[in-house]
C-alpha cells in the first residue's frame, strides 16, 4: 500500500502526469506563473527564506524558484511517491539541495512557523478538503510569512477538454472570487496589488484564443468574463499567534 496515499486529493490522470514533464508545462505555465507572482510582492523579498513548494510534483519548479526566490532551505511535499523520486532526480539534475518529504496538503510534516514562502501552485484544486490544507498552510508560515498561490479557476476545470484528459474533485471547484474569499477567511492579507488574474491562451479550453492569436477577436476585459486564473501573493499578518 503507498503509505502517502491520502482520500484528501484526487490523484492526475496518466496523461496529466505525462504533461507535468513536458516542457509546455515548464515553460508556458510554472515559469509564467513563477514570474508574475515574483511581480506581485510589494514589501521586500524575505532574504534567504525557508521555501516550501506544497504539491512539488516532479520538481518541474525548482529551478525557476531558485532563481526567482534564492532560498536559503527549498522542501518539497507530495503526496506521490513515484513523482517524489522524480523530483529527486530534477534535483540532482540540477544540482540543487531539495528537501523531498511524502505528505498530504491537509496534513503537513512540517512544524508550525517554520517556513517563510510557500509556493502552491495549481494544486489546490486537486485537494478535497480544502479549508483544512490551507490551515495547514497558514500554520506552517512564519508571522509575516507569504503564500504564493496560483490556480486554475472552476471556468477552466470545468471545461471537456480538461475533463476528458484530467481528474479533480469537481465538487470542490471555485471561481477566483472564491477562492479570495477563502484567503480573507483564513487570515491572510492582501490588497489588488496582490492579485493577477491572467487570461492566457491555455487556459481557455473553449477555443485557447485561436481566434484571438489571429487577430480576428479581443480578448474580453476583466470584468467582462469569467476568470480563469488567480495569482496572488497573500501574508500571514505578523501579529498572528
Amino acid at each position: 500500500m503507498n503509505p502517502f496515499h491520502s482520500p484528501t486529493y484526487v490523484e492526475e490522470t496518466r496523461i496529466g502526469f505525462w504533461f507535468l514533464r513536458s516542457h509546455t508545462w515548464s515553460h508556458h505555465v510554472l515559469r509564467v506563473a513563477i514570474n508574475d507572482l515574483r511581480g506581485l510582492f510589494t514589501t521586500p523579498l524575505p532574504e534567504a527564506p525557508t521555501l516550501l513548494d506544497v504539491g512539488c510534483g516532479q520538481g518541474k519548479s525548482f529551478r525557476y524558484l531558485a532563481q526567482a526566490f534564492a532560498p536559503a532551505r527549498l522542501i518539497g511535499v507530495d503526496a506521490d511517491p513515484l513523482s517524489l523520486e522524480l523530483s529527486a532526480q530534477e534535483a540532482g539534475r540540477l544540482g540543487l539541495a531539495v528537501e523531498l518529504l511524502g505528505g498530504d496538503c491537509a496534513k503537513l510534516p512540517v512544524p508550525s512557523a517554520s517556513v517563510d514562502l510557500i509556493f502552491c501552485h495549481q494544486t489546490f484544486h486537486h485537494l478535497v478538503e480544502q479549508e483544512q490544507a490551507l490551515a495547514e498552510f497558514y500554520r506552517v508560515l512564519k508571522p509575516g510569512g507569504y503564500l504564493l498561490f496560483a490556480e486554475s479557476t472552476e471556468a477552466y476545470i470545468d471545461t471537456w477538454v480538461i475533463r476528458w484528459f484530467f481528474r479533480h474533485p469537481m465538487h470542490v471547484q471555485k471561481t477566483a472570487e472564491q477562492y479570495l474569499a477563502m484567503l480573507r477567511e483564513q487570515g491572510f492579507e492582501f490588497g489588488p496589488q496582490n492579485l493577477s488574474f491572467p487570461y492566457l491562451w491555455w487556459s481557455r479550453a473553449k477555443d485557447f484564443g485561436l481566434l484571438e492569436r489571429l487577430g480576428l477577436k479581443r480578448p474580453p476585459p476583466p470584468g467582462q468574463r469569467a476568470e480563469t486564473l488567480v495569482n496572488a501573493v497573500v501574508r500571514k499578518p505578523l501579529e498572528a499567534l
